[in-house]
């Protein structure tokens, strides 16, 4: 396995102007760094910007290859940035054979260069770091389309989020479809996701439904089974469960136990039906959970636990973070306490991340997860 002994180091640069972030950036780096690649994110304040941006830090980094996207927020080592003009940077040192940036995938993986497709096949790409535009279409598709082009590749990252145009850097500003970098399996890293979400009640079998409507779970009318799991006091008044109680639907083959959040959108208090913000079919696996500041916490906390005994004593080196929009600042207060707790776990490591419009982690789009990568 590939570490990153000698090099790994993230910055966080704010000012009035893209240039003024950029430039307390490199302050903050007294030698020039021996990086291969760099991960850049940015507050869409600076979408605009993104050109000046990205040929500025090459310049003044001497750092040539970026991967990266824009966000409403961004985070890096100990703080977070809503709202005003930030840039988080992560620089790493890593052996340029081991990974490849590539560009955007807007529907299928064959539309993938050649020469990209010729690198996955010899290094059996194992792991890709992935960003996405909001404003793409085809998300669901391009994302499992390239999951599925090499075998057991594993992809990790998000969807962009802007209040505009939502542009990526790989090597170049890009829009549209998933863009990113392969990694080969020299490169060792670990990920897991915080669900934000703690389970009620037991797992339920949709047993009739249709399109985003369950009719009936476990045989008996779904509104019915709903009520039993939430509690008297809830079902006493639906009004209540609105951005609190959610669905979450079991995904297929996990040996995690996770599962996609999704809202609850209407109820049919007549039928006893329910409508969800996601497809269903009969035979799908759903548990509702509940979603507040406490169950939040110590759901990360427990990620970060298990991220702890996945580590199995190497010396973390760096971290991605990846955080839902949703999570912030309902979930979590003050702001910056995610990033308090990965410090807690992990220590003073280079962390960079954004708050995303979606969170990817294997052949899937999340919501309300924070996704945290660790690089050895």
């Amino acid at each position: 396995m590939t570490n990153l002994a000698h090099y790994a180091s993230s910055h966080v640069g704010t000012g009035p102007t893209w240039s003024e972030c950029v430039d307390a950036v490199v302050a903050q780096i007294s030698t020039p760094p021996s990086s291969s690649l760099g991960f850049v994110y940015w507050t869409d304040a600076l979408a605009a910007d993104s050109e000046q941006i990205l040929v500025a830090l090459r310049e003044k980094l001497g750092v040539e290859q970026w991967v990266g996207t824009v966000g409403l927020g961004v985070c890096g080592n100990t703080s977070v940035h809503f709202d005003e003009p930030a840039i988080s940077v992560l620089l790493v040192e890593l052996s340029e054979s081991d990974f490849r940036v590539f560009p955007p995938v807007v529907t299928t993986a064959a539309e993938l260069p050649e020469a990209i497709k010729a690198w996955q096949d010899e290094h059996q790409s194992h792991l890709a770091l992935v960003h996405a535009d909001q404003n793409s279409a085809t998300l669901d598709s391009a994302i499992s389309s390239l999951a599925a082009s090499g075998s057991g590749l594993f992809l990790l990252g998000g969807i962009g989020s802007s209040r505009g145009d939502c542009p990526q850097i790989a090597n170049q500003v890009v829009s549209g479809g998933v863009s990113g970098a392969f990694f080969s399996p020299n490169v060792a890293v670990v990920t897991r996701l915080s669900q934000g979400c703690s389970p009620i009640g037991r797992t339920r079998t949709v047993t009739a439904g249709t399109r985003n409507i369950i009719q009936e779970l476990d045989d008996r009318p779904a509104l019915d089974v709903f009520k039993e799991d939430i509690g008297e006091v809830l079902a006493r008044d639906l009004r209540r469960v609105a951005g609190y109680i959610f669905a979450g639907f079991q995904v297929p083959g996990s040996d995690t136990g996770e599962y996609l959040v999704r809202n609850l959108t209407g109820i049919d208090p007549e039928s006893g039906a329910m409508a969800v913000g996601e497809l269903v079919a009969p035979g799908d696996k759903l548990m509702f959970c509940r979603r507040d500041p406490q169950t939040a916490v110590q759901d990360m906390q427990r990620m970060l636990s298990d991220l702890g005994k996945m580590s199995d004593g190497r010396t973390v080196r760096a971290g991605i973070y990846v955080s839902c929009l949703a999570r912030w600042p309902n979930q979590f207060d003050p702001p910056d306490l995610e990033l308090t707790l990965i410090r807690e776990q992990f220590g003073d490591i280079p962390v960079a991340g954004f708050f995303a419009n979606g969170e990817i982690s294997n052949d899937r789009l999340y919501g309300y997860t924070g996704v945290l990568t660790l690089f050895f």
